[in-house]
């Protein structure tokens, strides 16, 4: 979407936001506008909640524990919500900071990080990777932070999948090819996209996942990638043939 108000800083809240109604932010982000940003009264952020869009707001009180605002005027209408599925084995940190952050900018509806054997990581900080995608959000005018799920096994998240979504897989073993034909044919139905850890699925995942009616493999081109980097790929290739790009 178009940027607006750039150059201000922008915060997600989980407060209704409409004319009229007054708010109070909490300590961290009251320290955040006003010693760190050094926001004083009159000074203006961006607010929204995910609900009712992106709000212009003024500083009215600037104190470091509880700063003051009133809304100015709604600047951006809210966004509708993303039905895009994304399910990725763990990283080590900084790796996995990043592919939340990427799956927020590429518009994912549902962060789900799944376990399977190669897993690098089998224990989440769930309020860490919740906070990567507030930020993602304040960062990149998305105006709907996705949820994020709990750490779920694979076996688990294959007993419980919903009969109605197709879950796409990018599958290092399948023939390079081109996706585009497979992904098209999957035009308005609701899509998951499953990403497997760096050393890939073990044969045994491999074979029950593709013998899943639902499972819908593709190929992301002829050279192996990094996980962080099939999954930038895949919710690329996937937002530009069937999701919300065209």
């Amino acid at each position: 979407m178009p940027r607006t108000h750039a150059a201000l800083p922008r915060l997600y809240i989980d407060a209704d936001l409409a004319p009229g109604v007054p708010l109070t932010l909490g300590k961290e982000q009251s320290l955040y506008l006003a010693a760190v940003l050094r926001k004083t009264v009159g000074d203006e952020v961006v607010l929204f909640n995910g609900r009712d869009g992106a709000w212009l707001a003024r500083l009215t009180g600037d104190s470091k524990k509880s700063v003051a605002l009133e809304l100015v005027q709604q600047i951006a209408p809210q966004s509708p919500p993303s039905d895009l599925w994304y399910g990725f084995a763990p990283l080590k940190t900084e790796r996995l900071d990043y592919v939340i952050q990427k799956a927020v900018e590429m518009g994912a509806g549902t962060i789900q990080p799944v376990l399977t054997r190669f897993t690098q990581v089998s224990r989440l900080k769930h309020e860490r990777l919740v906070a990567n995608a507030i930020e993602a959000a304040e960062q990149c005018e998305v105006l709907r932070v996705p949820i994020v799920e709990p750490e779920v096994t694979l076996d688990r998240l294959i007993d419980s999948w919903p009969a109605d979504r197709r879950l796409i897989l990018a599958d290092e073993g399948e023939a390079s090819s081109s996706p585009v034909e497979v992904l098209g044919r999957l035009r308005g139905q609701k899509i998951g996209v499953l990403i497997g850890p760096e050393g890939g699925f073990s044969d045994e995942e491999r074979a029950r996942l593709r013998a899943l009616p639902y499972v819908v493999p593709i190929s992301l081109g002829p050279r192996i990638l990094r996980a962080d980097t099939a999954a930038v790929a895949a919710l690329a290739v996937i937002q530009a043939i069937i999701g919300d790009w065209r």
